[in-house]
């Protein structure tokens, strides 16, 4: 480990000498993948510094501690060197973190998919706010977000939505809410105050590009129709709705939001690939899973995760054993505290395996 920081710190020193060249800048492209090696090297460098100071100061205390006779100076030296210590295994267990190999697709926007499943309306009614929640997150963390494609069910629920958040870490943030988030609540048309129990599915997907993933066009098939809100009323008077049909798998994509045909093909042939992307990645996640397992899952659409409690005010995430009794804040899209205990206890199982597996 520690020659591969070592390394760490010659290659950070090598790209800001090459930063600091006047002609860096000329090629763009260059330029950009030398930031970004950086920013990705920058924090293991400063935690690595900051560890190797540490150890000087648990070597010059241990020193100090040994030639000193004053009790009292002894007793504020062990202190010190108490307090080094435990910060030295506190540095060592995040230089580790920092080390565990990198998901590639953590930099990545993603691709949202929200479905209604058990419970009728209810069921869409809590889609909906599934979405304003996400909607709401990437707001706070000043993310883009495009809806794709809706189908509304005329109470203001969602059957279902596909929608995009583009900003840094996006996929990195949001990978851990892929599964069945259930409800327990007392609906509004619920005339004799029982608590009903309703599930949405959420897929979370890295928005694929065509480096990513090489859809042939020669296997999908177009077709478009008219588009209509909700009760089939016409929205306007052209076929600008666009169903898309991959013909390998029979996935169908369906999009209808936007007046223009072209911009409803694009949107549905975004989703497509990184629908087909996905599929990829949950075969090598298969694959690896037979190898080890991994404590918090990031792929399996029918876990149930996580489950929202209204009437005792809480959320619940099973894979962590986690419970909140915060279910208004969380609604309103204030998930880190969340998402951070997920992230914690990922990056916990992967070191366990990295000790299985020395």
């Amino acid at each position: 480990m520690f020659d591969k920081l070592e390394d760490i710190l010659i290659r950070l020193e090598e790209i800001l000498r090459q930063l600091g060249e006047p002609g860096t800048a000329e090629d763009a492209a260059g330029f950009q993948q030398l930031m970004k090696e950086q920013a990705e090297l920058q924090p293991i460098a400063d935690t690595y510094l900051a560890y190797k100071k540490n150890k000087e100061t648990i070597s010059d205390s241990l020193e100090l501690l040994e030639g000193e006779s004053d009790e009292e100076m002894r007793e504020m030296l062990k202190e010190e060197l108490s307090e080094a210590k435990k910060k030295d295994e506190e540095l060592e267990r995040e230089l580790k973190i920092l080390l565990l190999p990198k998901d590639p697709n953590d930099s990545k926007n993603v691709i949202v998919e929200i479905r209604a499943g058990a419970g009728g309306d209810e069921a869409a009614l809590f889609a909906a706010e599934i979405y304003r929640m996400y909607v709401k997150y990437a707001e706070s963390r000043h993310w883009r977000t495009e809806m794709l494609s809706v189908n509304e069910n005329g109470l203001g629920g969602f059957k279902e939505a596909t929608f995009l958040l583009s900003g840094n870490g996006a996929y990195s943030r949001l990978k851990y809410e892929s599964g069945v988030h259930r409800v327990q609540r007392v609906p509004e048309t619920e005339s004799g105050g029982r608590i009903h129990t309703s599930t949405i599915t959420v897929a979370i997907m890295p928005e694929a590009d065509e480096i990513d993933f090489h859809l042939d066009l020669n296997d999908c098939r177009f077709d478009v129709f008219r588009a209509s809100g909700n009760g089939g009323q016409c929205v306007n008077t052209t076929d600008s709705a666009v169903r898309l049909t991959h013909i390998p798998t029979g996935i169908v994509i369906s999009c209808q939001d936007e007046k223009s045909q072209l911009k409803n093909k694009e949107k549905a042939l975004k989703v497509l690939r990184s629908r087909l992307y996905e599929m990829e990645l949950e075969k090598q996640h298969d694959e690896e899973a037979r190898l080890r397992r991994s404590q918090v899952g990031t792929g399996d659409r029918s876990e149930k995760i996580r489950t929202y409690n209204f009437p005792q005010g809480r959320v619940t995430d099973h894979r962590i054993k986690l419970t909140l009794h915060k279910i208004d804040s969380i609604m309103n899209g204030e998930l880190d505290e969340l998402i951070d205990s997920l992230t914690a206890a990922d990056q916990a199982a992967k070191l366990a395996n990295l000790k299985e597996s020395a």
